[in-house]
């Protein structure tokens, strides 16, 4: 679906995006992360044709882009640095009027005005605004703007959709209602690929991702992966001093009533302590958490800085 060689984009003496190499498969929910000022925008508009890049290869759907951007483009959806709409207008007029903008080389996306009024129509009943589409724009909220433009994404009923920060500025109540839409969409079958600075909500709901530092990819890989087991057993008990003597050198620390043991057979370990009468509260293997994971990633980069 993406595929980037060598990706570079240089504004002058400064380096936004460096030598980043993208792989996004056919049905991956791919989660685009990265500081603020870490270079995702510059990414996405070089993805979209909308900034040409330096140097480097860039593949949507198999095609190149920019060269291709006139097949391609109508087969991706896209929202990129916020919704724009026309506030005087209600939702319905600015998908049409949007659809009616439109054009690939067979000609009109839109065809007639009845067809660009349905897909309209089912674009605002799928990111559920179907109750509201005839309202102006100005009376929506900002959750519902952030809908509104998903729905534009969406007319064309998009093989790949590519959001920069489709939750930005959204309360927790928007959040949740744009990943329960994303993951909705995904089902469905489309491909996402989606830029956010928000380790909660990748963490959620995508299957793999990549980590944009200072214009640099330094992960790409799928979440289940980052987040397997690291082959150590996590232990909370309150009869820790018993528990550190049974398990002997297996034991590589302790933390309050918490124990991390050198071992990847957690139901080995229970029936040694149980045995023993220490009362466990809790085991189970220790798993890295997304942030985890890339403060040691960026931290090694950095030596000496704080990981961001």
């Amino acid at each position: 679906m993406i595929r980037t060689e060598g990706l570079t984009k240089r504004f002058g003496s400064v380096t936004a995006v460096d030598d980043v190499g993208l792989d996004v498969s056919a049905g991956d929910i791919y989660g685009f992360l990265g500081a603020n000022g870490s270079g995702k925008t510059t990414t996405v508009r070089c993805l979209l044709g909308l900034v040409l890049p330096t140097q480097g290869r860039i593949e949507l759907l198999g095609r190149p882009m920019p060269k291709a951007g006139r097949d391609v483009l109508p087969k991706v959806g896209s929202l990129v640095e916020g919704p724009a709409a026309y506030g005087h207008l209600s939702g319905q007029a600015n998908l049409v009027l949007l659809d009616a903008s439109g054009r690939h080389p067979g000609g009109p996306w839109g065809g007639g005005r009845r067809d660009r009024s349905d897909r309209a129509r089912r674009a605002l009943e799928v990111v559920g605004l179907g109750e509201v589409g005839r309202r102006p724009v100005r009376a929506y909220s900002l959750g519902m703007r952030q809908r509104l433009g998903l729905a534009a994404a969406m007319l064309r009923q998009p093989e790949l959709l590519v959001l920069d920060e489709p939750t930005n500025g959204l309360d927790p109540q928007g959040i949740r209602e744009i990943r329960t839409l994303l993951q909705q969409l995904h089902e469905a079958g489309t491909t996402i690929f989606m830029s956010s600075h928000l380790l909660a909500e990748v963490d959620q709901l995508c299957t793999r991702i990549g980590l944009l530092d200072r214009g640099r990819l330094v992960i790409q890989e799928s979440l289940s992966t980052l987040r397997a087991p690291t082959g150590r057993t996590v232990v909370e008990t309150s009869d820790v001093d018993l528990a550190r003597q049974i398990l002997g050198p297996a034991v590589e620390a302790v933390d309050g009533e918490r124990i991390m043991v050198r071992s990847a057979d957690p139901a080995g370990v229970n029936a040694r302590l149980v045995s023993a009468g220490v009362a466990v509260r809790e085991l189970g293997p220790e798993r890295r958490t997304l942030e985890q994971v890339i403060e040691e990633r960026t931290s090694a980069r950095r030596p000496g800085e704080v990981a961001r």
